[in-house]
């Protein structure tokens, strides 16, 4: 069974180098396409991208962070920090609003008298 997932993976302190090997072995594992690449006041490298997929297979976030982690690794030829934010895009919480008649003519009453109080302000201005 998969399961449907954002996941957002940001690489620090990698060598820039290695950047295009790096981004190929990460898109290999998940269709990161989009990468944001940045070097704050001169700090080391950081770069970032995000992509939706599915986890298969039984894999869960944690697999997914060391398969990844380790692809990345071999790509950069040492150790970088590698950070994931996965997302769960299933059954996500949500909340549903509906609003009746009696909504209807409070916001419809209050628009007018907003809309009447406004011309008024107008005209003695």
């Amino acid at each position: 069974m998969s399961q449907f997932y954002e996941m957002e993976v940001d690489i620090v302190d990698y060598d820039p180098v290695r950047e295009k090997a790096i981004q190929a072995a990460a898109k290999a594992m998940w269709p990161f396409n989009d990468w944001d690449i940045s070097s704050p006041d001169g700090q080391e490298m950081a770069m970032n991208a995000s992509a939706e997929g599915n986890l298969s297979g039984g894999e869960g976030e944690e697999e997914f962070t060391e398969r990844l982690s380790l692809a990345i690794w071999r790509a950069n030829g040492r150790f970088c920090q590698v950070s994931v934010n996965a997302t769960y895009l299933e059954n996500r919480p949500y909340e549903t609003y509906s609003l009746d008649e009696d909504d209807y003519s409070r916001l419809i009453e209050d628009k007018h008298e907003n809309q009447k109080k406004g011309q008024e302000d107008d005209a003695d201005a």
